[in-house]
């Protein structure tokens, strides 16, 4: 999506915010989008996996050892060192906490658990859910991004059409929390989910009344871990620079 954008083929995408966040520091103006609104305000909860038969049986063990992920500077390895970040392990020790296998895609990644490619890996829980129970791979721990999970970006912050886009957003969310049980039959007849795991997932997501403007503090917290793990350079990445439309401050209640 981020080449998509820079070649006019796009004029919005909706993604990761660890994605957009990677694009806009390395990039900067050169990226041709800005971030202008929050998709969904809930992290995403990431399942940390290792072989069947592996011995590893908690997330305090998994220093030092191989983590699999799909390629170097991906969700998969950001969190790696956001998990790194919460153990205190990138304080204690100027070597990096783990070390990397890319392996492309998630087939490859439970593959290699169970080969011994990787001791570990983490993917996001309800897609992983099925492969606990099935006996395919071993869930040992979970993880939540320190930020909202994604974000919505724009060629063109000024556009008149965003606001015609947030207002018809804004109803199809309203729609959906009015409507819960038509989204589990959905999930679970279209998306390959069981109808428990769908029930569970709409109790974990939570999307916002007002799609409109994202808050820079969540996108400093994001370029500070990016920073961690060598994907841009924390100093030279400023969220002001990033924000195409900041959110309006909320009134709170007295």
């Amino acid at each position: 999506m981020v080449q998509a954008l820079k070649a006019s083929e796009l004029d919005v995408g909706i993604g990761l915010t660890e994605g957009w966040v990677a694009a806009l520091g390395k990039q900067g103006n050169q990226a041709g989008f800005k971030l202008v609104g929050t998709f969904v305000e809930t992290p995403l909860c990431w399942a940390i996996s290792t072989g069947s038969k592996s011995d590893i049986a908690s997330v305090q063990q998994l220093r030092g050892k191989t983590a699999g992920v799909s390629r170097t500077g991906s969700g998969s390895y950001v969190m790696a060192y956001v998990l790194a970040e919460q153990q205190g392990w990138l304080k204690s020790s100027k070597e990096d906490p783990f070390e990397f296998a890319p392996l492309e895609n998630f087939k490859n990644l439970r593959a290699g658990v169970n080969s011994g490619q990787a001791d570990f890996f983490m993917w996001e829980h309800f897609t992983s859910k099925r492969y606990f129970d099935n006996g395919e791979i071993k869930r040992i721990g979970e993880i939540y991004t320190p930020w909202s999970s994604w974000k919505i970006v724009a060629r063109d912050p000024t556009d008149k059409r965003l606001e015609t886009m947030a207002q018809r957003l804004n109803e199809g969310i309203a729609y959906y929390n009015d409507s819960k049980d038509e989204a589990v039959e959905y999930i679970s007849t279209e998306l390959d989910y069981s109808r428990e795991d769908a029930q569970e997932w709409t109790k974990t997501v939570q999307f916002p009344k007002d799609v409109r403007g994202v808050g820079p503090g969540e996108i400093d917290k994001t370029i500070g871990i990016l920073g961690m793990a060598g994907v841009l350079d924390a100093n030279l990445s400023q969220s002001g620079d990033m924000i195409g439309i900041k959110k309006a401050a909320r009134a709170h209640p007295k």
